[in-house]
């Protein structure tokens, strides 16, 4: 992905592009230039990596309504962790309430605005993990 890394530099002159292993964001001030990129990178990716964009994955929107990468939704000013993010945790802390669970999402969310929703995993879950 370096390579990648290096032609979205050399050919495309993208200054933001956000990457975790083979996953990424690119950011731009210009909608139209990234719907012109748009097929070069997939061919570039296709052609020389062996990779292909997941059709289902691939957006182009306002950084206002939110970028949703690495499950969390990123705002200008804040993130907030994704739905499906949110319920995944709660499903593994009713299975499993115990301190290191707990211990375990309260570093995770301690990276974003979560502070009710902590507040609420205190509530139901505190009790349960001294049992």
């Amino acid at each position: 992905m370096n390579e990648f890394d290096h032609f979205l530099k050399r050919e495309f002159k993208i200054k933001y592009c956000v990457r975790y292993a083979d996953d990424f964001v690119i950011l731009g001030d210009n909608k139209n230039y990234l719907e012109q990129a748009l097929p070069t990178i997939s061919s570039f990716l296709e052609n020389r990596l062996r990779l292909s964009l997941h059709p289902d994955k691939v957006s182009i929107k306002t950084f206002a309504s939110g970028v949703d990468f690495l499950g969390w939704v990123h705002f200008p000013h804040h993130r907030v962790p994704r739905t499906s993010t949110k319920r995944r945790m709660f499903r593994n802390l009713d299975k499993n309430p115990k301190e290191m669970s707990l211990s375990s999402y309260r570093g995770l969310l301690s990276h974003g605005d979560t502070y009710n929703l902590q507040q609420e995993i205190s509530q139901k879950y505190e009790d349960k993990s001294e049992e």
